[in-house]
């Protein structure tokens, strides 16, 4: 029968050194994630001003398209026609436009939430391991020699 390998004790210090290298993992992790959750912040602020002047714009074209319409229903002209088609045209492009960033939109979004999500996790990780540090780094209390009692 093969003997079977000791299996030797963990140190003080290197458990020690485990103990601190995660919880620098978990401040990393946490500062990476609130520069992310930053950088996306801002991307979200932009993708949604985009959103609102893409929607402004498509109102503003339909609003032509119907005047067009009207217009070349009346006289039928080539201009008329020409002023409905590029405006069919550019609305068109609008709509485009708006489906890809409506789309981006949604994916920044999912990740945004996800990014907080891990941030707050571990801010939370980070607050109770301070707390769990603070206890038990008290110093021991000292306690006073009861003095003798006199004899009466």
């Amino acid at each position: 029968m093969a003997k079977k390998a000791k299996k030797s004790v963990a140190k003080s210090a290197s458990v020690e050194k485990v103990i601190e290298n995660a919880m620098a993992a978990i401040a990393t992790a946490n500062s990476d994630g609130e520069k992310a959750v930053a950088a996306l912040s801002k991307v979200a602020k932009k993708l949604t001003a985009e959103g609102k002047r893409l929607s402004k714009k498509r109102a503003t074209l339909t609003k032509r398209k119907k005047a067009a319409t009207a217009k070349v229903k009346k006289d039928g002209s080539a201009d008329a026609k020409k002023l409905l088609k590029t405006t069919i045209k550019e609305l068109n492009a609008i709509k485009k436009d708006a489906a890809k960033s409506s789309a981006a939109k949604a994916a920044n979004s999912a990740e945004l939430k996800g990014l907080k999500a891990s941030t707050k996790r571990t801010k939370a990780y980070l607050t109770v391991l301070a707390k769990a540090d603070k206890v038990l780094n008290k110093p021991k209390k000292k306690r006073r020699k009861k003095r003798a009692k006199k004899a009466a």
